[in-house]
């Protein structure tokens, strides 16, 4: 059990928060598998590059990490006062959001299950 009052705990745990700047995108409409073939590529790497692998990678989800990763980088310039070109992807995962269950008509009457998975992008930032 937590030791203190309430409003002390909350002080405490709002004293470690992550200042990196960050972006985030709930219920995007692609499982975590195959977010994180695009995210493993650009794990590591400096914004401009990740950006130029982004460009011209032809997934789907490469698309949508694009958007992500350019307002992580507006965010770290206009909210943290951070240069672009120091910038590079410190974290990025995908975890597994809710599916969407839908129906398959089949022959003889029976019902196929169709599962559309959905997924969290998030992307953490860092200076060099």
């Amino acid at each position: 059990m937590a030791k203190g009052h309430r409003s002390q705990i909350k002080r405490e745990r709002n004293a470690n928060k992550d200042n990196r700047p960050s972006a985030k995108l709930s219920y995007a409409r692609m499982s975590v598998q195959k977010a994180c073939y695009v995210l493993d590529a650009i794990r590591g790497k400096d914004v401009e590059s990740a950006l130029g692998i982004l460009t011209y990678n032809p997934r789907y989800a490469s698309s949508v990490i694009k958007k992500l990763l350019e307002s992580a980088a507006a965010n770290a310039e206009n909210n943290n006062g951070l240069s672009r070109e120091n910038l590079y992807v410190a974290e990025c995962y995908a975890n597994k959001a809710p599916t969407m269950k839908r129906i398959q008509p089949r022959a003889q009457g029976r019902a196929y299950r169709i599962e559309k998975r959905t997924s969290h992008i998030s992307i953490v930032l860092d200076e060099r």
